[in-house]
C-alpha cells in the first residue's frame, strides 16, 4: 500500500520528526530505529527515513501503533553522580531513566551530563523539542559550578573570554571565574563559576585540563531560564504548561497570555515503579517569583532572572532515594 500523499488536508511530516514528537525518542534514533526495521507504515517496514507520512497514515513501531501526540512538557531534574544519561547502557551502568518516578511519561533528555557531573538536566516528552533546546542557534547559557584543583591562574580563566582551541577544536566564548562566596577554600582545590554557549563534549573538563587543572566536581545549576535552586537530588519538577511556552517561544510562538505563571508540580524522585500513579503534591513558588524576579543559584550567589524551584518544601512521607 502507497503512503498517503494528501498534503492538502493533512499536513505532512518526516517520519523520523514523528517518530520523535510522539515522545518515543529523539529523531535520531528513530532513524536508526528506522534502520533496523523497526518501524512500518502502513504495514510496509520501512527501509529509510526518507519517508513523509500525514494522519491518515498508520505508523507502527516495535508492532505498536503510534499514538497521537500527547502535548509537549518540560520537567527539570537534578542528576546525581554516578548515572548515565540514555535509556540503555551498553555497559550495564545506572541510567537515569531507572531512577525516574514511574508515573512520569516517556521522557528524553535535552542533551546529556557526564556520568560523573551533577546538577540541572532538562526532561521532555517532546523529541523535537528535546532537539530544538540543544541548538547553540537558542543562545541559551548553560552555568556550572566547577571544583578543580591546581594553581589558577585568574589572567587565563580571563583568557577563554576569547575562546580556545584545543586539540584541534575550537571552543567559543567561555566565562569563568572563581566563586569568591565558596565556602570550601581549603588545599588547592577552588570553585569556580563557568558559562558555556555552546556545551561540546567534556568541554569544561578539556578546558580546565588544558589550563593545568582537573576538575574533581562539576555541577549545572542553570540551563536558560531554568535554574538547579534548591531542588533535591534525584528529584523533579514540572514546568507550568504557561511557563514554558513563555520561555520558548521560538518553538511555541508568542504567548497569548501576557501574565507567566511560575507554578509548577514538584515530583518526588523516587525510582521507577515506586508509588506508580500516585504524584506527589504540586510544590509552588511564593510569592514575587514570577518570571523576572531576582532568584538565587543553589551556591546562594545571585543568577540571572531564572525560573526553577524556589526551595519550596516538598512534603512527602517516602525518603528520597
Amino acid at each position: 500500500m502507497s503512503l498517503s500523499m494528501n498534503t492538502e488536508k493533512h499536513k505532512g511530516e518526516r517520519i523520523a520528526k514523528k517518530i520523535a514528537r510522539a515522545g518515543l525518542c529523539s529523531r535520531r534514533d528513530a532513524e536508526r530505529w528506522i534502520a533496523d526495521g523497526r518501524v512500518s507504515v502502513n504495514g510496509k517496514i520501512l527501509q529509510s527515513p526518507a519517508c513523509t507520512v500525514t494522519d491518515l497514515d498508520q505508523v507502527v513501531v516495535d508492532g505498536v501503533p503510534l499514538k497521537e501526540k500527547d502535548p509537549a512538557r518540560l520537567f527539570l531534574y537534578h542528576k546525581p553522580s554516578g548515572l548515565v544519561t540514555t535509556h540503555k547502557d551498553e555497559k550495564g551502568r545506572s541510567t537515569i531513566f531507572d531512577h525516574l518516578p514511574g508515573h512520569l511519561p516517556r521522557v528524553v533528555s535535552v542533551g546529556r551530563l557526564d556520568l560523573n557531573t551533577e546538577g540541572l538536566l532538562l526532561l521532555t516528552n517532546d523529541g523535537e523539542l528535546s532537539r530544538y533546546l540543544e541548538l547553540p542557534t537558542t543562545g541559551w547559557k548553560r552555568k556550572y559550578r566547577v571544583r578543580v584543583h591546581g594553581k589558577v591562574d585568574t589572567d587565563k580563566l580571563a583568557g577563554l573570554k576569547k575562546g580556545i582551541k584545543i586539540a584541534g577544536v575550537n571552543y567559543k566564548s567561555i566565562v569563568a571565574e572563581i566563586d569568591e562566596s565558596a565556602k570550601e577554600k581549603s588545599g588547592t582545590n577552588t570553585w569556580l563559576y563557568v558559562t558555556l554557549t555552546e556545551g561540546k563534549n567534556r568541554e569544561i573538563r578539556k578546558v580546565m585540563e588544558a589550563l593545568g587543572l582537573r576538575v574533581n566536581r562539576l555541577i549545572r545549576v542553570s540551563y536558560g531560564p531554568f535554574q538547579l535552586g534548591a531542588l533535591g537530588v534525584e528529584k523533579v519538577e514540572e514546568v507550568s504548561s504557561r511557563v514554558m511556552k513563555e520561555q520558548i517561544k521560538g518553538f511555541f510562538g508568542p504567548a497569548k497570555n501576557g501574565a507567566v505563571q511560575t507554578r509548577q508540580n514538584d515530583i518526588s524522585g523516587s525510582k521507577a515503579g515506586k508509588n506508580k500513579g500516585r504524584p506527589s503534591k504540586a510544590g509552588s513558588f511564593g510569592k514575587g517569583n514570577s518570571e523576572g524576579a531576582k532568584s538565587k543559584m543553589s551556591a546562594g550567589k545571585s543568577g540571572p532572572k531564572t525560573i526553577g524551584h524556589q526551595g519550596h518544601r516538598h512534603k512527602s512521607k517516602r525518603r528520597d532515594k
